[in-house]
């Protein structure tokens, strides 16, 4: 494994379109190896948020940085080594192989000619088994399910071996049980590897019970906290309580008003 990468910054950033902004003024960090789940509403903000974060559209002020660098100015062949992104559209890729697309996260170590090396085709092996996508490979990546082809995103991801990963809705297409699985293999991955995970996710109580930080998104602001800090706090409720379902910080789950 590598070394731990770089901590992660977040500087009076103000994310939106045009001149409207969506999030603004956002004071944040985290530490190298944490794993963060991005919750909110729909429309708070998460995808937003994270393209920004991403490089893929300019912050409206502010910055976010990755170490002693700000993400914005990076050159997009050093922004495409350090930063890897899912986001949750469905992604097609017609003739491609599931270890073509897995490569791909290899490409921006590669030479003008994109051979990869006995190194990179190490960590494209060992981005499938961690992702769980082995037994699809061999496989044309546009024959896969949704929760297959995510699962081979997740690899391609981790086999770029970035300082900070940023992932949109992944477990979207995946069952229970999958769930459970990417979000704890994702979790080990970013302790292991000293990587910055962050996931934005509709599944509250997953994410309530294994995020090492919780940012949640609500009414153009940021909270950051532990899970049990923000459910304690009555942040959580009050971002998603309904006329018919409210958060039980009890309980720790939501249930239906009777």
């Amino acid at each position: 494994m590598k070394e731990s990468p770089s901590l992660l910054l977040l500087d009076g950033l103000t994310v939106g379109y045009g001149r409207t902004a969506v999030l603004a003024d956002l004071q944040a960090h985290v530490e190298p190896g944490g794993f963060v789940c991005v919750l909110g509403r729909n429309g708070s903000g998460k995808s937003t948020l994270l393209r920004t974060m991403a490089g893929l559209q300019p912050a409206l002020s502010g910055q976010v940085r990755l170490g002693d660098e700000a993400v914005g100015p990076m050159p997009p062949a050093e922004r495409a080594r350090r930063i890897a992104v899912v986001l949750t559209e469905q992604a097609h890729s017609p003739g491609l192989t599931t270890e073509d697309v897995v490569a791909l996260g290899r490409q921006p170590f590669t030479d003008w000619r994109g051979v990869l090396s006995d190194q990179d085709h190490t960590y494209v092996r060992e981005a499938f088994a961690l992702a769980g996508a082995t037994p699809f490979a061999g496989r044309l990546f546009d024959d896969l399910s949704d929760g297959e082809r995510q699962r081979v995103m997740i690899a391609r991801a981790i086999a770029q071996r970035p300082a900070l990963m940023l992932l949109d809705e992944i477990t979207a297409f995946l069952d229970l049980p999958g769930r459970v699985e990417v979000m704890a293999l994702l979790r080990r991955h970013a302790r292991e590897t000293g990587t910055v995970i962050l996931l934005s996710s509709h599944d509250l109580d997953l994410s309530l019970q294994l995020a090492d930080a919780v940012w949640l998104l609500a009414d153009g602001a940021l909270h950051v906290g532990t899970a049990e800090a923000l459910i304690t706090g009555g942040n959580i409720g009050a971002a998603f309580n309904t006329a018919d379902v409210s958060f039980s910080a009890e309980r720790g789950r939501f249930e239906l008003r009777l």
